[in-house]
């Protein structure tokens, strides 16, 4: 008897050790698990890993307002083995390290050059267009700040402040002195927000054209001011919710679209000249020339012709300045009252011949608005045939498009109230509203419940990048470029921070959807990412793009794409990259020879899916006078 119960206990003790093993088997399988899948899904535990500094950052301590600089701690490498079957050899060849160009680049832009532009006639300011370097002229070196570069002020005390260091020009606080453009005070300028034909400033000057048309409701969103100056008066405009895109070009008013973007305004070197505007067709609520020296008179009106494609059905067209009160201001225009007279009825002439309706003049402004429709517009050019309606073309395709002597024809409509193309909401409602061009079925393969989709997409991405790069939500990125936008989506989710987007819709891109963009109150423009961008150096905070190198992969150097991302970029400048994984390594591995810091990460879907997304940060770092430049300073002293 006792020997059967030594032995039955012997098999209970065994059976418990065997429950025992297993059950810790089990629990080790399912912890290895757990931390697995952590592992496998996890994303920078810091931000600032990813910084570096070359130099010291002068402006880290000199104002609370401009950013800190980054840590200069090694970013931390992800091991994408046993997560995709790719082959990593490429990564492991060695790094090309790109030389900074000479200081006298400083503010090179390629594509508007003022020498390479002496090549090309004066007519219609065709030397002041875009004309990008041939294969020769490339520079595969990295444009440097200049010596003491400071990082921008953080909006909204950038309207009003930048630093003298940034962009040491001094010409327009002497020749726009009394018209209060910009002023230097000791180490910054200061922009009082005064224009030449506001000299109560840009608010006060909005306020007078508020009184005559309705700004403040949300009727009114997207706006395009020719001739900007240093952007006043976009830069006040936005306090309305109104977003304008500002454009001048490179002349001897030196570096105006440069101070407008160090000021975290919309703006992009531009020009009225031969070509088209590179915009869709019924793109602004509003366009507007302050004092803008556009001959709007001349050549039969063509550029008129051009703010009509580009302005919306029941857009406005704003003009104050030669010859608007030329009664009063003839003699301090220096021009005689017949001359100024003549220019003015030419002008009113050119209107009428497009259907619009002058709304107002009053004292130094005059409005008019662009018809609803092209009813009444087509019953008017059987009288008056010029300049006629165009019978064929694509008013949206504007890249190197030579301008043309007719109206861009609006989509058809039956009722004479109705607006042609479909109505828009009311800011903000439109930004997530379905664009008309979508309901209309414009865009191919694209309809209201895949733009809602995609919506949701992007709320899930800047969730995943809130994660990747805390300073997103802090105010750290003023202005911002979407390098391949689509229809926006990065941009829209974006609107409740305190930065703009330029959306860029790529010529190659299998869908042309700009004009979505800007139904959706917007902005953006058109490019080719084989050439140089119509911006100065180092004005832009962050650049995101989508796919870009896939697009272009087979179309040009992915190298240049870079080098001219590194040279609007601004130093601790970060880049939000989406590719699939072995073309995201092969970028890598040029961008470390970029004084670039970078990782890749995985998708917000987890590491099954294939696209992944590299973030890098751009060391500060500026260039250093030569000694050249010394001796001619010590000649100066």
């Amino acid at each position: 008897m006792a020997k059967e119960n030594s032995g039955l206990h012997h098999q209970t003790e065994a059976r418990r050790k065997k429950l025992t093993l297993i059950l810790g088997v089990s629990g080790l399988c399912i912890l290895f698990y757990v931390l697995g899948a952590w592992q496998a899904n996890t994303v920078p535990s810091s931000y600032s890993k990813l910084g570096c500094e070359t130099q010291s950052n002068p402006s880290s301590s000199s104002s609370s307002s401009s950013s800190s600089s980054s840590s200069s701690s090694e970013s931390a490498k992800i091991d994408f083995k046993s997560h995709n079957q790719i082959d990593l050899k490429e990564t492991n060849q060695t790094i090309k390290y790109f030389e900074p160009c000479d200081l006298s680049l400083s503010e090179y832009t390629p594509c508007e050059d003022r020498q390479r532009g002496r090549r090309f006639d004066r007519n219609m300011m065709k030397y002041r267009e875009r004309h990008c370097p041939s294969k020769d002229e490339l520079l595969y070196c990295l444009i440097p700040p200049p010596p003491n570069y400071k990082i921008p002020f953080k909006w909204p005390q950038s309207r009003d402040y930048a630093w003298y260091d940034n962009i040491p020009h001094k010409e327009l606080s002497v020749e726009k002195a009394v018209q209060n453009w910009i002023q230097v005070e000791g180490d910054r300028f200061r922009f009082p927000g005064g224009g030449t034909m506001f000299p109560r400033g840009a608010d006060a000057y909005i306020d007078d054209i508020a009184r005559l048309i309705p700004l403040n409701d949300g009727g009114i969103r997207t706006a395009i001011d020719t001739g900007c100056g240093v952007a006043s008066f976009g830069a006040y405009l936005l306090k309305r919710d109104i977003m304008a895109v500002s454009f001048a070009p490179r002349d001897t008013h030196e570096a105006q679209v440069q101070f407008a973007l160090e000021r975290g305004v919309p703006a992009i070197i531009g020009i009225m000249g031969s070509r088209r505007l590179p915009y869709p067709a019924r793109a602004f609520d509003l366009a507007h020339c302050s004092r803008c020296l556009i001959p709007w008179f001349k050549n039969d009106g063509l550029y008129l012709t051009e703010v009509d494609r580009v302005l919306r059905p029941g857009g406005y067209w704003i003009l104050s300045g030669p010859p608007i009160n030329w009664k009063q201001y003839w003699r301090g225009w220096e021009r005689t009252e017949e001359d100024l007279k003549k220019e003015q009825d030419s002008i009113e002439d050119v209107a009428k011949s497009l259907c619009w309706k002058k709304v107002t003049e009053k004292v130094d402004l005059s409005i008019w608005q662009k018809p609803l429709n092209h009813i009444d517009c087509k019953n008017l050019k059987q009288n008056k045939k010029s300049p006629p309606i165009c019978s064929s073309g694509n008013g949206d395709f504007a890249w190197y498009k030579d301008l043309e002597s007719c109206i861009t024809p609006l989509p058809e409509t039956s009722n004479p109230d109705e607006y042609a193309g479909g109505a828009l909401e009311d800011w903000p409602d439109r930004a997530f509203a379905v664009p008309p061009r979508i309901i209309r079925g414009t865009i191919p393969d694209m309809n209201a419940e895949k733009f809602r989709e995609d919506n949701e997409v992007w709320k899930e991405r800047i969730a995943h990048y809130k994660k990747i790069i805390p300073e997103l939500s802090h105010g750290r990125f003023r202005n911002i470029m979407d390098m391949n936008a689509y229809l926006g989506g990065f941009a829209a989710s974006m609107l409740k921070y305190p930065s703009w987007v330029m959306n860029v819709v790529p010529v190659d891109a299998e869908k042309q959807t700009l004009g979505v963009i800007y139904e959706r109150g917007l902005i953006g423009t058109y490019q080719d990412w084989c050439e140089g961008f119509s911006t100065y150096p180092r004005t832009y905070d962050m650049i995101h793009a989508g796919g870009l190198f896939s697009l272009y992969g087979h179309r040009c150097d992915l190298t240049l794409i870079l080098l001219e991302m590194d040279r609007i970029l601004r130093p601790e400048g970060t880049v939000v990259l989406r590719d699939n994984v072995e073309m995201l390594n092969k970028v890598d591995k040029i961008v470390k020879g970029m004084k670039w810091k970078s990782q890749i990460v995985d998708h917000e879907k987890g590491s099954s899916n294939p696209e992944k997304i590299l973030v890098a940060v751009k060391t500060y770092w500026t260039g250093q006078p030569t000694n050249k430049n010394n001796n001619n300073d010590n000649n100066n002293n």
